[in-house]
């Protein structure tokens, strides 16, 4: 077995599913390595066919994001994009990557990569409703919190008063009787 072909097998599809523009993408050296060919082949592939693959199907990354991309630990280093700037696949993309690679091994990755956009896209309405469910508890127990605010303040009103009926403040006693000015 091939390096790149052992390399992919243990490269898990979702870890390679990336957030830019606003849209999942894979960057082109993922995709080689789960196809199992050279980074090049799959380039030249592409370029040979562009007209398939509009800018909303790929698009070249700036150097900017390739920078972005570096400092955020995406990709080790500018030297694993083999100098150049890669290209960045939608889902889209990929689908068409089927009809320019035709060997068996990328047809079995794109159905694999297909089905991890639509297990993030599921996950993503998931966790949609538990964050929703979540924002609602929040909000039902801002309004507990707040009546409970309201009885502990009662019950303290409360409870000084108990104390005031069991326990009067105690004033000095009055001595009865005729009293003269130097007795106290």
């Amino acid at each position: 077995m091939s390096a790149l072909r052992k390399k992919a097998a243990v490269m898990p599809v979702e870890s390679v599913i990336r957030v830019l523009r606003g849209q999942k993408i894979v960057l082109d050296s993922d995709l080689a390595t789960l196809y199992g060919v050279k980074p090049i082949a799959l380039r030249q592939q592409v370029k040979r066919n562009r007209e398939r693959f509009p800018d909303d199907f790929m698009f070249r990354l700036t150097e900017g994001e390739v920078d972005a991309l570096v400092s955020q630990f995406v990709i080790p280093s500018k030297g694993r994009l083999g100098g150049h700037l890669p290209y960045a696949f939608t889902q889209e993309g990929i689908a068409m990557l089927s009809s320019v690679l035709r060997a068996p091994r990328a047809v079995a990755m794109n159905i694999m990569i297909m089905r991890a956009f639509v297990r993030l896209r599921e996950l993503a309405v998931a966790h949609k409703d538990i964050a929703d469910r979540l924002a609602k508890l929040e909000r039902g127990q801002q309004q507990t919190a707040s009546v409970i605010e309201v009885l502990v303040e009662d019950i303290d009103r409360l409870s000084q008063d108990i104390r005031w009926i069991k326990n009067p403040p105690l004033h000095p006693k009055r001595r009865i009787g005729f009293h003269t000015g130097g007795e106290d």
